[in-house]
């Protein structure tokens, strides 16, 4: 990357870095997670429909992953971020509106295009020439870390502008004081995330992320479809987004199961995003000391057994807080996920020539769960209201983490002494020096010869 080298200019690129890769999610998705219980009255929409046109952002996405990986790898990712957040800005204030369920089907789509053609290729590529050869953990972990504390404060923000805007006694709010609070809440959510793309323009340097400029984006996209380890990587990272988009509905379970009203549900869910930065660091750090597949299986085996639990838990049966710890530990499983998942990369050898492309394959694959979901789940839990709806809901999302634990096992298996080389040789053709060999990063870090990535 070209950049100026000096701590300030690297402090400067990896905070700006952080906030835009968090407030571009905003709008699709915090406006859903924190406020949920009021978007489903305030729009009059069911968790069926509400799926569905996460279907809809999940379509275009996924129509978006593998070309935009390929810009990544040809173009400076300053201009890239930029544009895409002040389009998703555009599109908030739409939604300010409260448009029906054809209008936030064109929205969703919408965002589809704005948060992933010209923004995700990019900020994984310049996050991953950032942190260098052997700090990708760190980096990655610092992305997602400060991305939750950015999510964590404006969660909070927003939740007191919708307190402020609702009546002292909750209860007694009319269906139009509703969906005027949640308006400010979406026009305040598009003010941060404009600033943001701003921001990008001016603290990024104009150089930051480009790709080879002879290279040919579909000849990064060929290689990689042939390396089954990024199909691997690209199966766990499906399952810990399945995960993620899990969280999306703790605040309504707080809501239907503990009896929480709708300004202490979104507070919840508020204070359970603060686990996010702890996690995902303490999961880059411990992959850079071990491995990320290390610590990838250690988050799995934790959502596991937190969604296990609850898939059993009932609050007649059990205290409240045991209920609460076990959703805080999934928190903690899915945040660490997401810290670590793309660290992947420079353990599996990707050339850095075609991060983006290898970036893009991975997210066509591993964030499918924006089609399939939110519609599936929502089924699960209008099927059965409240407790029962919730069990099924939590059982659906233990297996997925079992499955995540058998495909991180895929990729042990892959790095396996004797086994067929994860990209093709010469290595010097590939990789150059910007990929050390994985036995030559195992002696710096002072491993033993017989350590299994």
């Amino acid at each position: 990357m070209n950049r100026p080298d000096t701590s300030s200019a690297r402090l400067a690129t990896i905070v700006t870095l952080i906030v835009a890769g968090e407030m571009i999610f905003a709008l699709p998705f915090h406006t859903a997670r924190y406020f949920r219980v009021t978007l489903l009255d305030a729009f009059g929409f069911t968790n069926t429909l509400l799926g569905d046109l996460f279907a809809a952002y999940g379509v275009v996405a996924f129509l978006s992953y593998f070309p935009g990986g390929a810009l990544a790898d040809r173009f400076p990712a300053r201009g890239l971020l930029t544009a895409s957040l002040l389009a998703t800005a555009a599109g908030g204030v739409v939604m300010a509106t409260v448009p029906g369920a054809a209008g936030m089907g064109v929205v969703y789509a919408f965002w589809g295009f704005s948060t992933i053609l010209l923004f995700w290729g990019a900020l994984i590529r310049a996050t991953r020439e950032w942190g260098g050869t052997g700090t990708q953990g760190t980096a990655f972990g610092l992305l997602e870390g400060g991305r939750g504390l950015v999510a964590a404060l404006a969660a909070l923000l927003m939740a007191h502008i919708f307190a402020a805007s609702m009546p002292e006694v909750v209860e007694t709010a009319t269906d139009a004081e509703r969906r005027a609070a949640l308006s400010r809440v979406i026009l305040a959510y598009s003010a941060l995330t404009a600033l943001t793309g701003v921001a990008a323009w001016l603290l990024i340097p104009r150089g930051h992320g480009p790709g080879e400029s002879g290279a040919s984006p579909l000849a990064g996209m060929r290689a990689v479809l042939s390396r089954p380890v990024v199909w691997a990587q690209a199966g766990v990272v499906a399952c810990a987004y399945c995960g993620f988009k899990g969280l999306d509905n703790y605040a309504l379970y707080v809501n239907e199961v503990l009896g929480m009203d709708e300004v202490e549900a979104a507070f919840f869910s508020t204070w359970g995003a603060f686990l996010r930065p702890v996690a995902a660091i303490a999961a880059g750090l411990l992959a850079d000391r071990y491995s990320a597949k290390s610590a990838i299986s250690g988050a799995f085996l934790a959502m596991l057994a937190a969604c296990g639990a609850l898939s059993l838990f009932a609050p007649a049966a059990q205290p409240v807080w045991a209920i609460v710890a076990m959703l805080f530990v999934s928190y903690g499983g899915v945040f660490a996920l997401r810290g670590v998942y793309f660290a992947l990369l420079e353990e599996n050898e990707t050339p850095r020539r075609v991060t983006g492309a290898a970036v893009g394959l991975v997210s066509l694959v591993g964030f499918t769960p924006e089609i399939f979901f939110a519609p599936i789940t929502g089924r699960i839990l209008d099927a059965n209201p409240g407790l029962t709806g919730f069990q099924h809901y939590f059982l659906f999302l233990a297996a997925v983490a079992a499955a995540g634990l058998l495909l991180t096992a895929t990729v042990v298996y892959l790095h396996r002494p004797g086994a067929p080389p994860l990209w093709p040789r010469p290595a010097n053709a590939m990789h150059g020096a910007s990929v050390a060999p994985n036995s030559a990063r195992i002696r710096a870090r002072g491993e033993g010869s017989g350590d299994s990535r």
